[in-house]
């Protein structure tokens, strides 16, 4: 007598999702609601009239108010402010990438005592809060005669980001393999020549990461130019918002339009460059 093979039934695939991805899901949608939301409000509301705004604050553009954006996009003042920015985030920036890159190049390229413990100090540096330096940091700027003085704001901001600078150059020199200078040396190339011509055209995307870093923070800075200027004609654009939110206190529409206005130059660098920085810093924590 045969025997007859005895077959299961099929039971219907069920995809399955993991929880861990339903809570990182979850987070990302608190995360969005929390920070863009506010921001969508603000730029509305810059298209409103204060009555407006007062009557119904979370209220729809009826009509759309034009003449607050064109105000401040024609006035003098609000470019002058982001001239004064521009210049100050460039020289910070620059600063920032040179002296970082020489920093992280001895770093990881050298070996001698105390290597460890200088990188260690600068990492310690990331800890270190502004506002705990802002009185001595003030009276050196004093007596150097840095105050009402572009130099005054930018070299204590590129200080300031030579800490993360670090922590992100110093993986991707060190990652660098050592053959690469072993053979530039053969071919009659100094440590410096192999710094400049290979070592930094390699360490490309952390080094445009670290920049792009450099300039959001430096633009964003409001403590370092409140101590270093008094006159509104050298104002940065986050001390400008805060000036043109006192002289116009009672002018609601007005105040969100500007605030929306000095937002929208960072907001669209950090977007255009968000991949190169997730990558860079991808990078340097596998470093």
């Amino acid at each position: 007598m045969s025997a007859v093979a005895y077959r299961q039934p099929r039971q219907a695939w069920e995809p399955r999702i993991p929880w861990g991805t339903i809570s990182a899901y979850a987070a990302a949608v608190v995360v969005f609601v929390v920070t863009l939301i506010p921001l969508f409000f603000v730029f509305i509301g810059g298209f409103r009239t204060t009555a407006a705004i007062n009557a119904s604050p979370a209220g729809w553009p009826h009509p759309w108010v034009l003449s607050n954006y064109r105000d401040i996009v024609t006035s003098s003042t609000f470019w002058r402010f982001m001239g004064n920015s521009a210049i100050i985030a460039v020289v910070a920036t620059v600063l920032t990438v040179v002296i970082g890159a020489m920093a992280s190049f001895a770093l990881s390229r050298y070996a001698f005592r105390g290597r460890e413990a200088i990188y260690a100090f600068f990492t310690i540096g990331l800890l270190f809060p502004l506002t705990v330096a802002a009185l001595p940091l003030y009276l050196w700027l004093r007596d150097l005669g840095l105050l009402e003085n572009y130099f005054g704001v930018a070299i204590p901001e590129a200080a300031f980001s030579l800490s993360i600078t670090i922590v992100i150059l110093r993986p991707f020199m060190r990652a660098i393999p050592a053959e690469l200078e072993d053979a530039a040396v053969v071919d009659g190339s100094s440590r410096l020549g192999f710094f400049v011509r290979i070592l930094l055209p390699l360490s490309r995307p952390a080094l445009a990461t670290v920049a792009i870093l450099s300039f959001v923070t430096s633009w964003n800075f409001y403590l370092l130019p409140l101590l270093v200027f008094n006159d509104q004609q050298h104002f940065t654009l986050p001390l400008g918002v805060a000036a043109f939110q006192t002289q116009y206190s009672q002018d609601t529409a007005r105040v969100l339009a500007f605030t929306a206005l000095s937002i929208l130059p960072t907001l669209l660098f950090f977007v255009a460059a968000e991949r190169r920085i997730v990558g860079a810093l991808t990078g340097a924590v596998k470093g």
